[in-house]
């Protein structure tokens, strides 16, 4: 991976966002959702298990996951090259680079749904296939196509769509999202 940077949301902890640097054993154990940022270089027909042969253009692309027995192994599998195919993101991931994650640390897989629709309602995103990674809920699809949008800037689109959320960012009554106490 020529670019990997991993984004922790810390909701329970605090009311916003930081980066951080977290140990790789903590890393390891974090389960929630995610969100890779990948570029594909040129066109691919692939064949993506059930949904049939796909056409994916080139450019970056976010898929939205979950993990509950670990977001960065699992991650780390959808980056490998040569795995067994098991997911449909193992497909894309085959002709793709991972750039990015965004990690979302949560119990709840309804999160990741949640966090599929704040992506594909972002500025610049498309569905660029239906039903991809969605199998198992109602959602349009967990993978959307920014183009050849800035691969920066992509993430930090998402970034900002998932400070939105408030199951990523619970609201505390009586307080402005942006509040802090004098003690902070």
């Amino acid at each position: 991976m020529a670019y990997y940077d991993l984004w922790l949301f810390e909701a329970e902890r605090q009311v916003g966002w930081t980066k951080l640097k977290p140990s790789p054993a903590f890393l390891e154990a974090v389960k929630g959702a995610y969100c890779v940022v990948a570029h594909m270089p040129a066109r691919h027909r692939v064949r993506v298990g059930s949904l049939g042969i796909c056409e994916f253009d080139p450019g970056v692309y976010v898929y939205v996951g979950s993990a509950q027995k670990g977001i960065e192994p699992r991650v780390m599998r959808h980056a490998s090259k040569g795995k067994k195919m098991r997911w449909h993101i193992d497909y894309l991931m085959a002709h793709a680079e991972v750039l990015s994650v965004i990690a979302v640390p949560c119990s709840s897989k309804d999160v990741e749904c949640s966090i599929a629709r704040a992506v594909s309602s972002s500025e610049g995103a498309t569905v660029p296939v239906k039903g991809f990674g969605s199998s198992d809920c109602r959602c349009e699809s967990h993978l959307m196509y920014f183009g050849d949008s800035d691969p920066e800037w992509v993430s930090e689109t998402v970034s900002m769509a998932l400070s939105m959320l408030e199951c990523v960012y619970p609201r505390v009554p009586g307080k402005r999202p942006w509040h802090r106490s004098s003690g902070e």
